[in-house]
């Protein structure tokens, strides 16, 4: 029924990807950004010749385990089409044995789990993938490449009415609420730098460096280097990626604390013809002010040796199709507990996110536990490792869903070599591991 080839046109793949729901990691333009693997993309075709599938191939030689395919999100395609899944198996296993390939890596988005619940759809695309001739990979935190979790915020309502951002703060928990709303009080601002900015000033990558820097020190990750942060702004470029830096603005919140004395020497004054039921409320607040202007003097005590403007926290992000998907993000260590501009910078990325009018907003992945399958042999529950928790607590905290996805499948071509990878896989996790931390201790 269906006809599968190499694709030489990559506008049409795209514009196929981009017209049918497909996410950066499927779009040709992330093969640009991934210049360790080599690349190939597919297409499937109806019997009237109309497009309906497109597939991008990475590929990488790995010592023993031969030539290991990895096929990003997996294709997009229809897949609750299961005829068009086993053919484009079948097709593929040849392409595989052609080229000498060992297995081919394939994660769909499709959702097995939103807030643990369980969901048909997904449970019947696993059955079509076995059918096809796909094996599950059974343990979440040995994926390939991304684990199978996403924390996915929707931007749109039941009827599919844009949400506004401030309908959408109401739904955060409390004490987020209340760190966005006094972000501004305290001096914070955002900036949003596109690739053209960054090559104007080289100065914002060295501040999202630091912010990027202090939040891997503290959760134990190597961050990208500035070479790979630019090769991001130039594949997807224009509005399709930005970087936003939300900055203290020393000379902002000294205004603010001006306007603040003010406002107390007014009740001060009030204070002292203040009939007796009134004394009370006003005392109040000259004791919030007073407060507030203690927080104030130690933000200018930590920043003393720093400028006007200090980026305290940002993040990159890919805003493809009708997502927004979050690749980097964090905050300084400096002003972190004073300010919470984590919180803040989050917010005013997802009001970024609704600015551009998109369906979703994607807060990023969690690392997971070794898990085992369900009875049904779906891809068992994910839990987050225990260095992931607080992280995984914090984007729920603004209302996004956690969101299970069905796993990794490995359509396998040489078992022997397979073996191998299986083998190298766990020792690769734990050489990476040490690795990580002695970059961490000589940097």
């Amino acid at each position: 029924m269906y006809n599968f080839s190499k694709e030489t046109n990559s506008e049409q793949f795209e514009a196929f990807v981009l017209t049918h729901g497909g996410i950066y990691l499927q779009s040709a333009k992330w093969a640009d950004v991934k210049k360790d693997w080599s690349h190939r993309f597919y297409s499937g075709f109806g019997e009237k010749g109309d497009r309906v599938l497109t597939a991008l191939i990475l590929e990488r030689h790995l010592p023993a385990a031969g030539k290991i395919w990895y096929c990003p999100a997996g294709a997009v395609c229809d897949y609750d089409n299961g005829v068009l899944l086993k053919e484009f198996a079948a097709f593929m296993l040849g392409e595989m044995k052609k080229a000498g390939a060992t297995a081919l890596f394939f994660d769909p988005c499709v959702e097995l789990r939103i807030d643990g619940q369980k969901q048909d759809r997904g449970v019947r695309v696993h059955s079509s993938l076995l059918d096809a001739g796909f094996v599950l990979n059974p343990d979440a935190s040995k994926s390939l490449y991304k684990a199978p979790v996403q924390l996915i915020l929707p931007l749109k309502d039941e009827n599919g009415a844009e949400v506004t951002p401030e309908k959408l703060l109401k739904s955060f928990e409390k004490g987020v609420r209340y760190s966005v709303r006094v972000g501004e009080n305290r001096g914070l601002v955002e900036r949003v730098f596109t690739s053209k900015d960054v090559k104007e000033d080289p100065k914002i990558l060295d501040e999202f460096a630091a912010v990027m820097r202090d939040t891997s020190d503290r959760n134990d990750f190597t961050e990208r280097g500035s070479d790979y942060i630019e090769r991001l702004l130039d594949v997807f470029g224009g509005d399709e990626m930005d970087i936003m830096l939300v900055y203290y603005d020393k000379n902002k919140d000294k205004a603010l604390e001006a306007e603040r004395q003010e406002r107390r020497a007014e009740l001060m004054t009030q204070l002292e013809t203040a009939p007796e039921k009134k004394i009370r409320g006003i005392k109040e607040e000259i004791e919030s002010i007073d407060k507030q202007t203690e927080h104030f003097s130690e933000r200018i005590r930590e920043t003393e040796k720093e400028g006007d403007l200090v980026a305290v926290a940002g993040g990159l992000t890919v805003h493809y199709g009708k997502m927004s998907s979050c690749l980097f993000g964090g905050a300084r260590n400096l002003l972190r507990n004073n300010l919470r501009a984590s919180h803040y910078f989050n917010f005013r990325r997802i009001c970024r996110s609704i600015a551009l009018r998109n369906d979703v907003h994607d807060l990023g992945y969690v690392l997971l536990k070794p898990n085992s399958p369900d009875p049904d042999g779906t891809l068992g529950e994910c839990v987050p490792r225990e260095d992931f928790e607080g992280i995984n607590a914090f984007k729920k905290s603004f209302g996004a869903a956690y969101t299970e996805y069905i796993g990794e499948y490995v359509l396998v071509s040489d078992k022997l070599k397979f073996f191998a990878y299986n083998k190298l896989f766990d020792y690769g996790k734990k050489a990476r591991s040490v690795l990580n931390k002695i970059v961490k201790k000589t940097r």
